[in-house]
């Protein structure tokens, strides 16, 4: 008796444990949303890249829900959507981050103004950009929804974690583009950018969820992650814009970092995805569409 009344104290003792540590990690938290909400108040440039972002999540999030009343896309129309996302990706890269890094570089007295200085430096942005997302890509476990598995020990995590991997690694980089987009150009462009995403982001949760639903999951579940997925995206904003604010000479690497990450997922993911199973009229006119509409929003609202 005596021993079952020790286990029973000691078993007390641990819940007792494990809802103070609860207490605390909740209080802890609380304090940390209270400071980011101070900063952010404080900061408009965050504030803005924030609400940006989020608006992206939101559209992300909307595009899952014909998924929960309709069966699954025809790959012809999966694949003319991935290309209408690359398309919009490409022309953002180009227009709101890359011609923009190269303004920035020139007009920064550090550089000196020489054309041939701000293109190397930007240039070297693009591809630090693409090597970090080459470096996410190998090292992080994830699984693509044509290729499979890829990275490290992706055999010994669940499939749906792995999906969440690679969704991840996809929205980050227009999370990135968002944030220093509102950080390194006038409210406008920044705007247009912002808006430019979320369009595409509406066909792209819708792509995500379908995928899912393809693979086998819940049609509740895919929309769900689907959903999920387009959280990255306030994060990255405001990751970006806290960056490429704290100092005017991070404007021009920021931008050309999010472009060459955005460019690296259109290379590396989106386009081959969209060409693998014969459809790559539909894909590419679904480019071009995608890259008209964004140079369109761009060049018209900045």
């Amino acid at each position: 008796m005596a021993e079952i009344r020790n286990k029973a104290v000691a078993a007390d003792r641990m819940r007792l444990r494990s809802w103070i540590g609860r207490a605390i990690a909740c209080a802890g938290g609380i304090v940390l949303l209270m400071q980011f909400g101070q900063y952010v108040h404080g900061n408009p440039v965050v504030l803005s890249a924030l609400i940006g972002g989020s608006v992206a999540a939101l559209a992300t999030a909307l595009g899952t829900l014909p998924v929960l009343f309709s069966q699954r896309l025809s790959d012809r129309v999966q694949d003319t959507l991935f290309g209408f996302g690359a398309g919009v990706m490409l022309a953002a890269s180009a227009f709101s981050l890359v011609i923009p890094g190269i303004e920035a570089a020139k007009a920064a007295p550090t550089f000196g103004g020489s054309a041939w200085t701000a293109g190397g430096i930007v240039g070297m942005a693009i591809l630090l950009g693409a090597l970090a997302l080459l470096m996410m890509d190998k090292l992080l476990p994830h699984e693509h929804f044509i290729k499979g598995r890829e990275g490290h020990a992706a055999q010994k995590l669940r499939r749906t974690w792995l999906f969440v991997i690679a969704i991840a690694l996809h929205n980050l980089p227009e999370g990135l583009a968002i944030g220093v987009g509102y950080a390194g150009n006038e409210g406008l462009r920044g705007n247009a950018l912002a808006m430019g995403i979320a369009i595409q982001d509406v066909p792209e949760g819708l792509v995500v969820a379908a995928a899912l639903l393809a693979a086998g999951y819940k049609r509740s579940f895919a929309v769900a992650l689907g959903a999920a997925s387009g959280l990255v995206e306030p994060i990255g904003a405001v990751l970006g814009a806290a960056v490429v604010g704290y100092s005017a000479a991070m404007l021009p690497w920021g931008l050309g970092f999010a472009a060459g990450a955005m460019l690296f997922v259109i290379s590396h993911e989106i386009i081959p995805e969209s060409h693998r199973k014969g459809h790559e009229a539909f894909a590419t006119g679904g480019l071009m569409v995608g890259f008209v509409l964004m140079m369109l929003l761009d060049t018209a609202l900045a």
